[in-house]
């Protein structure tokens, strides 16, 4: 055999021709020397994602670290949505970007770092999320969370600092910012926010950020409890007696032109006070409001003629001391200020004082005295409800038919 500089030359058994030692196949004819070796597959360096919400992993470069890799947790979320990120505890760092992927993952799946220094605002975002994931209806995630608006000094406050007295407080002065004005929480949202409240807690506790659940240990003012069972009762219309009084005292009795044009427009008691000089037109004769369902929010309703000067004076009127809101209270010093629920209920409680009404009277009855004349009058059925703010159930009538909104003021002049 001969050599070629490092290359022993041998002969290809198949040409006789010479070739290198180490070559795999003959290039005079193609024969097969060796079995060629099998190629080695080079391991992906691909980073597996992490799903939303899971965290975020990020590599510390620029030092000589031995566990460069750092795990975070999502605790929460910013108002603008932006996730707030604390470091995973035990431990938060890592040799290799996997161990730092495997150990988010089995947080994940049990997450165990709910560390004590959790606001109320984090706790209300791992629960909600819990919540969303039971399988619980998207009404009541949305009922829960309408409460929680109201929550507002809790939300800075550290989990384990809160206690009784400071959920009684929450739930006593409950209050939010909505549409940019401040709002007092009617009974039933009241009733909600210590329902959310238990529910939290309830996390809370089994997550062991807790020991004891402080909503449950908070009961409910025998004044809230009592404006609750009031709301459950029957309502009941003003007999045609009465409301030959009620017409009779205009002028005489405080505000018992606010109680008729209820009885003639069906707003709740917590939206009478609620309603705007920017959403009442005198030229077409209607006004927008509504609170607290979808179908209850910003519905139109046109003015019964018959109470049409009521409300005329009711808005020159605010115009005049350049009020916000079309009624409004006046106290003993002449100071204006808004209508709240509790305000119209003592309104309503001074004319049945004054005028000997029915004493079981209630705030809801002026409401509950439009749906009676307006079905005795023969008003459409879902003229009725969307006037009064309640969902409409049939979705062909709700989705598919279209009524102008003269038809609406045809409807509601039926009543007499």
């Amino acid at each position: 055999m001969e050599r070629i500089g490092n290359d022993m030359l041998i002969k290809c058994p198949e040409c006789d021709l010479q070739v290198s030692d180490r070559a795999f196949a003959c290039p005079h004819c193609g024969y097969p020397l060796k079995e060629q070796p099998k190629p080695v597959r080079k391991s992906s360096r691909k980073r597996r994602r992490l799903p939303n919400g899971f965290g975020q992993i990020s590599e510390l470069k620029g030092r000589n670290l031995r566990k460069p890799f750092r795990a975070m947790v999502t605790v929460g979320k910013t108002p603008k949505g932006k996730p707030i990120c604390k470091l995973l505890k035990p431990e938060a760092f890592f040799e290799t970007y996997n161990d730092a992927y495997a150990a988010l993952v089995e947080y994940n799946r049990n997450p165990y770092d709910l560390d004590d220094s959790m606001t109320m605002s984090e706790l209300y975002e791992k629960w909600k999320e819990d919540y969303v994931n039971s399988g619980k209806k998207l009404e009541s995630l949305r009922a829960q969370s309408y409460a929680w608006r109201y929550c507002g000094p809790l939300y800075d406050m550290m989990v384990k600092e809160v206690r009784p007295r400071h959920i009684q407080g929450c739930v006593e002065n409950a209050s939010a910012i909505i549409d940019g004005m401040e709002r007092e929480a009617s009974a039933n949202t009241k009733n909600k926010v210590k329902s959310v409240l238990n529910l939290m807690f309830d996390y809370a506790v089994q997550h062991e950020l807790t020991d004891k659940n402080y909503s449950r240990m908070v009961k409910l003012p025998i004044s809230l409890q009592r404006e609750l069972r009031e709301k459950e009762e029957h309502h009941t219309p003003y007999t045609e007696e009465e409301m030959m009084k009620i017409w009779n005292s205009i002028g005489i009795v405080d505000y018992v032109d606010i109680l008729l044009i209820q009885c003639y427009s069906g707003w709740r008691p917590g939206e009478i006070g609620l309603i705007k000089i920017k959403d009442v037109n005198l030229d077409d004769w209607s006004y927008t409001g509504g609170i607290k369902t979808e179908a209850g929010r910003n519905r139109t309703v046109p003015i019964h003629s018959r109470i049409r000067e009521l409300v005329r004076e009711r808005y020159n009127e605010a115009i005049k001391v350049n009020r916000e809101y079309l009624f409004n209270y006046r106290d003993k010093e002449g100071r204006y200020s808004q209508i709240t629920y509790r305000r119209y209920q003592s309104i309503v409680n001074n004319i049945k004082k004054a005028l000997n009404l029915d004493p079981d009277h209630k705030p809801h009855d002026g409401r509950a005295h439009f749906v009676t004349m307006a079905k005795e009058a023969g008003v459409d059925e879902y003229a009725i409800k969307y006037m009064v703010g309640h969902s409409i159930s049939d979705i062909t009538e709700r989705v598919y038919t279209t009524r102008s909104f003269d038809w609406l003021r045809s409807e509601i002049e039926k009543i007499k």
